[in-house]
């Protein structure tokens, strides 16, 4: 008899989701795609001594640290997202996602 009682509690009671609930949930996550988000795109990088920064004018070249031909960081909020290429799109600059970084990789970013 207690055999039969550990059995019967031991399976857990799911219910059912309903089309009310998921309309809810639904709603709830409307409201988070309207969310403003940064995106930026980063060329490269490179540190400057500030007397050689002073020294820059007009005309003037700074080197990054990026190769030639080397995937563009896209940046979300300042977080690592997606690596692209430089295209242009009626007379403007955009980018072609090539990479995409996996959602675990994005989490541990957040730490």
């Amino acid at each position: 008899m207690a055999e039969k009682q550990l059995k019967d509690a031991a399976e857990p009671d799911f219910q059912e989701l309903n089309e009310e609930k998921r309309s809810g949930s639904s709603k709830d996550m409307d409201f988070l795609l309207d969310i403003p988000l940064e995106i930026s795109v980063e060329l490269g990088r490179t540190r400057m001594l500030i007397k050689d920064l002073l020294q820059l004018g007009q005309g003037s070249v700074v080197e990054l640290e990026k190769l030639a031909g080397e995937p563009m960081e896209i940046l979300v909020n300042n977080k690592l997202v997606a690596r692209g290429e430089v295209v242009v799109v009626n007379e403007k600059f955009g980018v072609r996602l090539t990479d995409i970084i996996s959602p675990t990789e994005r989490i541990r970013q957040l730490k």
